[in-house]
């Protein structure tokens, strides 16, 4: 064990290396919200002409590409940030911030949207109450949980993941057993999902745009890089996440599709608020409804500790950077190992769910992803092509050049389907962003304070930089598996 050094945080306090493979997997699953595929099947399955699936499919490799840019980027900085401290440290600390700015509208917002679904499932479970009292009391819960402690968040987000996936399980097998008895297509295997007369591209590209607000969760378990037990699991755990993810979205779309194979089955209030409950009422009547509607609370309420808790460590790194003032939002409590200012400060923007429509703040957080994702795919090529010369050998184009343009290439598709509503906001948010970034910076007269990587803020010294650098890819893959 490294020894121990002074943090450098206000308060006195450190984060804590307490977070193995699986512990960070699990965030990383729990931030994806598994069930979120039936509460936007309907509105997908209209929009793609019953192609669900297929959506599923083409979002799935394009973040596979942009994780494998995370896995790379994040073995190279093992630092909590993100893409706020990638683009920072690989091109410029001003281009650093405004992606970290146009990022937080994504993270700061995904907490909201939990905090919205939930208003809704007990809305339809008890009506005729006051929906404001549901949002005040989910903020209370998952702020408290996150301000003591961040290994109990992690513990509480993976039994509520483990009830998800089991309910998901049996969700499947009951499909599977109607669709051989002839419900639905009548069918368990069928390429009807991915390919039929008529299908347009355009169409399933849209409908890729939207599924893409599943899979947002993979780039933040990047959040808890100083949390890991050792930086360099961090590649694995992001490829796991992806992988895993993608794995529960695309077989459980699939046979959803396959029940419903004709989108006009959901009635007008499923398309626009949530498919979930009526899924549940088809496939196995009012228990299972219960039971699945049970299980979309609980994967909620898991995203919303994950996201509340990544989205807290962000604000951590940009107030001990000093982009943010560094007294609150730099401030670690010595007592609970937590950003205590941070965790509230979310929890009271959460608030704001009694007012917002889900529609406008999903809108807003995919304008807010896919900037992060355009922006690691390039900070790789910035970092190890031009930084690290890695860019002569055709094993090194491939890998430092070829493969992050793909993923931008890719991201890129997903950026004209954009809804105007996320473009316009996005624009103002961003505009709000740079017009923070003259003040800061005098006009560019000088650069954003920057944070030496190389010291300590969990606690124990870091593996620094350098070593991770110096070492070869394959002693870093082999490094990864450990």
């Amino acid at each position: 064990m490294a020894p121990k050094v002074q943090p450098l945080a206000q308060g006195g306090g450190t984060l804590k290396r307490n977070l193995g493979l699986w512990a960070i997997v699990g965030l990383g699953l729990g931030y994806m919200t598994p069930t979120i595929v039936f509460d936007t099947f309907g509105i997908v399955s209209q929009q793609t002409d019953n192609l669900v699936p297929l959506a599923y499919v083409l979002a799935l490799v394009v973040m596979m590409f942009t994780a494998v840019s995370y896995g790379k980027i994040a073995r190279a900085i093992p630092s909590a940030g993100s893409a706020y401290t990638y683009v920072r440290e690989s091109i410029h600390p001003n281009l650093g911030f405004m992606v970290g700015w146009t990022s937080l509208i994504d993270y700061i917002l995904l907490p909201m949207v939990n905090c919205l679904i939930i208003r809704n499932y007990l809305e339809q479970l008890i009506p005729g109450v006051w929906p404001g009292i549901w949002v005040i009391l989910y903020c209370i819960v998952v702020t408290s949980i996150i301000y003591l402690t961040m290994r109990g968040t992690s513990n509480l987000n993976m039994l509520l993941i483990v009830f998800a996936g089991i309910v998901i399980i049996v969700f499947v097998a009951l499909v599977w057993v109607q669709l051989a008895g002839g419900a639905g297509a009548g069918t368990v295997l069928s390429a009807a999902p991915f390919v039929h007369g008529g299908m347009q591209f355009g169409a399933v590209l849209a409908g890729a745009t939207v599924v893409c607000f599943s899979f947002i969760g993979f780039d933040a378990v990047t959040m808890y890089a100083e949390e890991a037990k050792h930086p360099s699991i961090m590649p694995k755990a992001i490829l796991l996440t992806v992988i895993l993810g993608g794995a529960i979205f695309l077989v459980s779309s699939y046979f959803t599709q396959l029940r419903f194979p004709d989108w006009q089955q959901f009635n007008d209030a499923s398309l626009s608020d949530s498919s979930l409950t009526q899924i549940g009422q088809v496939v196995g009547g009012r228990v299972f409804q219960i039971v699945l509607t049970s299980a979309g609370f609980a994967a909620t309420v898991a995203s919303g500790l994950a996201s509340h808790a990544s989205v807290s460590r962000m604000l951590l790194v940009m107030g001990r950077n000093n982009v943010l003032p560094q007294r609150a939002f730099g401030y670690i409590n010595p007592r609970t190992h937590t950003p205590t200012f941070n965790v509230v400060l979310v929890g009271a923007i959460c608030l704001l769910a009694m007012s917002f429509s889900l529609d406008l703040i999903a809108s807003f957080i995919n304008f807010g992803a896919l900037i992060a994702f355009t922006f690691v795919n390039i900070s790789v090529i910035a970092w190890f092509a031009w930084r690290k010369n890695l860019r002569h050998a055709p094993r090194d184009v491939f890998r430092y050049i070829v493969m992050p343009l793909i993923g931008m290439a890719l991201t890129g598709l997903l950026w004209v389907n954009l809804s105007a509503d996320a473009l316009i906001g996005g624009t103002v948010w961003t505009v709000i962003g740079f017009v923070y970034l003259l003040v800061l910076t005098r006009g560019f007269r000088r650069k954003v304070a920057s944070f030496d990587e190389n010291d300590a803020v969990t606690g124990y010294n870091k593996v620094p930089t350098e070593t991770m650098q110096a070492l070869p890819d394959d002693d870093l893959d082999q490094a990864a598996t450990r």
